[in-house]
């Protein structure tokens, strides 16, 4: 399956704004995450386990268990504060 992957903020600096990955059918976002943060390198700085982010499957808050589907879009962002 195609899945975009969108980049916000400081994770958007390190990667860029966007990329297309193949993802196995099933996957959950925690997974997709994983699968990036194997690459090495920017990837696995950028969304490491120990950095609290936020994720968005097409464009709606979820958490790690969500599962992407075909041509969705993926996002990861560090957490907003306001003030």
């Amino acid at each position: 399956m195609k899945l975009t992957v969108r980049y916000f903020a400081s994770i958007r600096e390190a990667l860029g704004a966007s990329e297309v990955i193949d993802v196995a059918e099933g996957s959950s976002v925690g997974a997709v995450r994983d699968a990036l943060i194997a690459r090495g390198g920017a990837h696995a700085s950028a969304l490491a386990r120990g950095k609290t982010l936020r994720s968005a499957l097409n464009q709606v808050l979820c958490d790690e268990p969500a599962i992407v589907g075909d041509g969705a879009e993926l996002a990861f962002f560090p957490p907003v504060t306001g003030g």
